[in-house]
């Protein structure tokens, strides 16, 4: 009933970009915060950027600063990541998260590979 669905993953070049979805469904998305987070191999699980549920983005973590965007579309109950200027170290796994007050919903994850 209560879904994350993460999409757009894949491998690309350094310097490409690439644009990460997930789609909600089974809850009332528009009363959640939304999250997009990352862990890479033997490391541990990372915040990349966060968007309130009305779309201000904050909380973005230093090192994708001015290269990454959060975006959602209540409308069609998706948070996007766009991912530019992609380094070898952005490599992980990117995952989605809504929180709420009373709650939080977790994504499986979609791999992002930036390797020549």
């Amino acid at each position: 009933q209560l879904q994350l669905v993460e999409s757009g993953g894949g491998l690309v070049q350094p310097g490409g970009s690439l644009r990460l979805s997930c789609v909600a469904s089974g809850f009332t998305f528009s009363t959640y915060f939304m999250r997009w987070y990352r862990q890479a191999p033997g490391k541990e699980r990372e915040l990349v950027a966060r968007i309130t549920n009305t779309g201000n983005p904050t909380n973005y973590l230093d090192s994708v600063k001015g290269r990454f965007t959060i975006s959602r579309d209540n409308a069609k109950n998706t948070v996007y990541l766009q991912m530019n200027s992609l380094k070898p170290e952005d490599t992980a796994v990117y995952y989605c998260n809504a929180v709420r007050f009373d709650g939080t919903y977790w994504g499986q994850g979609t791999q992002v590979t930036v390797s020549s």
